[in-house]
């Protein structure tokens, strides 16, 4: 399991477990997805950088 560590250094101990990300090509928004249902979870907003430690899909 991944794990914040120290606060405030912004960065992500290990990766994201049975999860990975896509970008929606048309909003430009990244999205959440579950490995193993292929559901989407959650999609990020605040900001158009990707998740951290999540892998990416191709």
């Amino acid at each position: 399991m991944a794990t914040n560590g120290k606060s405030g250094d912004g960065r992500r101990h290990g990766a994201v477990k049975k999860r990975s990300q896509v970008q929606n090509p048309k909003t430009g928004i990244w999205v959440k997805r579950d490995s193993e249902t292929g559901r989407f979870l959650d999609g990020k907003t605040s900001s158009n950088k990707p998740f951290k430690g999540v892998r990416k899909e191709k």
